[in-house]
């Protein structure tokens, strides 16, 4: 965005990780699933960084930032000095204190390459154990269901994603891993893992050769709060996604930003946020002082059927169905203090779409 918008200065990326910036929602969707190729996973090739004068550097940990001096400064001494500067580090998988997790067949997924380790993986596997029913526990699920695994999903909650879209949905969900033979293990969690079985606390025993903690993740702030700026459960900004550090701005996982609605902060934790928060530091970085409104849009697949989502609901008053989520033809609404705070969708993109604009009209 910043050379779309005709900025011709330095730029560079600094990323501990060592592969080019993938698509990210594919790792534990198609990808995982054997359905793309790994080609398709990179968001740009190198030479798209090369031709637009980007200094990409990779596989580079930055240890240091010096809010004062304008200047970053990585682990192998190197210093890098900014007139403006985003931190987007995203957050990292949360690893319980599970006695046996930290043998080689227990993962977690969040960059490209935990996705090939698991991938892997699964090629020498015949049963897989998958810890979380959230919306990356159930997608990897999905995806090692599809490659022939029989999968067991294990999870404290009632039912899988009823935090997020309700019991109608939470139901409905699990009667579509159910129909592939997944294997639900809810209000339960795992005790230890051993060598090739996982003992859950209610003591029973199930065979895993492979075992994934989907549990959440946390926002890496280290390097936030080792500069002086504020943090709390994230990096705290402005509407402008500036931090108190004037030039220093944040996106994605780590943000925490006022809605433009509740004047609360909201932490965001979804594709989507971070791609558009991203577009808008560039803009504020050359000026625009352009307040971040977007309204938060996601989706998530599960054996054939996508669910889209809009808004963000951290609790509701109020459920509305509009349609027939049996029949995969459904809106449903999540009403908080007499408005619509979130939707979810299923075969209905466009009402989606304008209930999404309806949301949007209302923040600006």
């Amino acid at each position: 965005m910043l050379r779309r918008r005709g900025y011709q200065g330095a730029l560079a990326i600094l990323s501990d990780d060592p592969d080019l910036p993938c698509d990210r929602p594919n790792l534990s969707k198609d990808f995982l699933a054997g359905k793309v190729p790994e080609k398709w996973i990179p968001l740009k090739s190198r030479k798209f960084y090369e031709r637009r004068d980007i200094d990409l550097q990779l596989g580079t940990r930055v240890e240091w930032i010096d809010t004062d001096g304008r200047i970053v400064r990585t682990a192998d001494g190197r210093e890098f000095p900014f007139d403006r500067l985003l931190l987007a580090t995203g957050a990292e998988p949360v690893r319980l204190p599970i006695p046996g997790a930290d043998q080689d067949h227990v993962r977690t997924l969040r960059s490209f390459a935990d996705s090939r380790a698991i991938i892997a993986r699964a090629e020498q596997a015949k049963t897989a154990v998958v810890l979380g029913s959230g919306f990356i526990g159930l997608e990897v699920a999905a995806a090692l269901c599809k490659r022939g695994l029989k999968v067991h999903v294990i999870s404290r909650d009632e039912r899988p994603l009823e935090k997020v879209l309700g019991p109608e949905l939470g139901d409905f969900i699990r009667q579509l891993h159910e129909e592939k033979g997944e294997v639900f293990h809810m209000k339960n969690s795992i005790a230890c893992v051993g060598a090739g079985e996982v003992t859950l606390d209610d003591g029973s025993r199930i065979p895993a050769d492979l075992v994934i903690l989907g549990v959440g993740v946390k926002p890496r702030v280290s390097l936030a709060e080792g500069a002086g700026l504020k943090v709390d459960h994230g990096v705290i900004v402005d509407e402008h996604l500036e931090t108190g550090a004037p030039g220093i701005f944040a996106a994605g996982d780590i943000a925490r930003w006022p809605d433009a609605i509740s004047g609360e902060t909201q932490r965001i934790e979804h594709w989507v946020v971070a791609e558009r928060q991203g577009q808008t530091v560039a803009e504020n970085m050359l000026g625009a002082r352009q307040p971040y409104r977007d309204v938060l849009f996601c989706w998530s697949a599960h054996h054939g059927v996508s669910i889209r989502y809009v808004g963000h609901a951290q609790g509701w008053d109020a459920l509305e169905i509009d349609g027939d989520i049996a029949a995969r033809d459904c809106l449903v609404r999540y009403r908080k203090d007499g408005r619509t705070a979130a939707i979810a969708a299923i075969g209905r993109d466009r009402q989606a779409l304008e209930c999404e604009a309806e949301m949007e009209s209302g923040r600006r």
